[in-house]
């Protein structure tokens, strides 16, 4: 039998694990190009968009794919990027951040 003591305290640890379980399995959010960080890094969906004049250390060719932030598996058109928070990056893309792969 449980007394009310032990229901109280396994109340909050229940939802903790819950809340965590949620927070694992949600889905990553894509990148807008208005959201802040991705202002602040210059960041275009489309790498052949970018601004030369604005972003200097643009170089054509590079790209999200070919970046060591991308977290992404070769040929997937969406990942997470390291600069990005994990959000959702396209693989066309580029940014500030922009890594060669090693």
């Amino acid at each position: 039998m449980t007394t009310r003591r032990q229901f109280v305290i396994t109340l909050p640890a229940a939802a903790l694990v819950l809340a965590a379980t949620r927070t694992t399995f949600a889905q990553a959010v894509k990148l807008e190009e208005t959201d802040p960080q991705a202002v602040g890094l210059g960041y275009r969906h489309d790498a052949t968009k970018v601004d030369a004049k604005k972003s200097p250390t643009y170089v054509a060719g590079r790209n999200c794919a070919n970046c060591q932030l991308f977290l992404g598996k070769t040929g997937e058109a969406w990942a997470a990027c390291g600069a990005m928070g994990g959000k959702l990056v396209n693989a066309k893309g580029w940014c500030l951040a922009w890594v060669a792969k090693a």
